[in-house]
Formats: structure tokens, C-alpha cells, sequence
């Protein structure tokens, strides 16, 4: 993965309590950091429904979390997390992430995830909308669609 490569681009700051005594941010927060990531990305890509998150009763659930650890961070590093939707399925799509120290330029986390489409009264998997496609196709010309038609 290469940054040229992604769309958008989130910038967080290492807070305090996401640090170990030698002051290292710990590994289980960039799966945070990605989230945060997710989030400005569906909100930038025009996914947030007019009533808000949650308001249309859609859900959307992580099933794979995927992370490299290249590099460290510290308490107070500026970092950029970089996210894509790198491709598109029937009824899953699939997160790409990087995340930058601001300080040195350096990677030192990269990641992917999955995120499946789930019918709220059902609990199972289900096609994702045209909708839905569409606006991420607009945001991210280079999705791949694997989507059988």
C-alpha cells in the first residue's frame, strides 16, 4: 500500500491514557484510530444518512480486523490515518489503512478490515445498495467491484 494511493486522509493525536508507562502508544489503538478513520470517511463520502448515524436502521458490521505494526508512536505524535474502500462485494466492502507519524514521514501501522452489510431484522448478510455503490464509486474511482452481477 502506498499513500498516493488513498483518497482520504484523517489526522489524531495521541492522548495520554492511549500511551504505556514508557509513554509507546499501545497496539490495541490504532484499531481505534482506523474506526475514527472509517467514520470522517463514510461522513466525507457522503454516507451519513439526512437523519443522522443509525437513523435508517442499516447496519453495518465489522467481521475482519488486520493490522501490521512497522513503527511506534508516542504521546502527543501527530499521526494521519489514511483509509479507501478498496473494494466492493455483494454485501461487503473492504477498508484499506495506513497510518503516518506526521513527525518523521514514516508508516508504522497498516491495516485492512471488512465491513458486511446486515438486514436489521434478520441478522444476516445482505446485498449492499445501489445507493450505497454509487456514492462510493464517486468518492473512490478506483474501488474494485467484485460484485457478481
Amino acid at each position: 500500500m502506498e499513500i498516493k494511493d488513498f483518497t482520504h486522509k484523517t489526522t489524531v493525536k495521541v492522548r495520554f491514557h492511549e500511551v504505556d508507562m514508557l509513554g509507546v502508544c499501545n497496539n490495541a489503538v490504532y484499531i481505534n484510530y482506523f474506526e475514527t478513520a472509517k467514520l470522517e470517511y463514510i461522513k466525507a463520502a457522503g454516507l451519513i444518512p439526512e437523519g443522522g448515524i443509525f437513523s435508517d436502521g442499516n447496519l453495518h458490521f465489522i467481521v475482519r480486523n488486520e493490522i501490521n505494526y512497522l513503527g511506534h508512536s508516542y504521546f502527543d505524535d501527530e499521526l494521519e490515518v489514511y483509509s479507501k474502500v478498496s473494494y466492493i462485494k455483494n454485501s461487503s466492502f473492504g477498508y484499506d489503512h495506513i497510518i503516518v507519524r506526521k513527525k518523521t514521514g514514516k508508516i508504522i501501522v497498516d491495516g485492512k478490515g471488512v465491513v458486511v452489510f446486515v438486514d436489521p431484522k434478520t441478522r444476516k448478510s445482505t446485498p449492499l445498495t445501489d445507493e450505497f455503490i454509487e456514492k462510493i464509486k464517486k468518492f473512490e474511482p478506483k474501488v474494485q467491484l467484485l460484485k457478481e452481477q
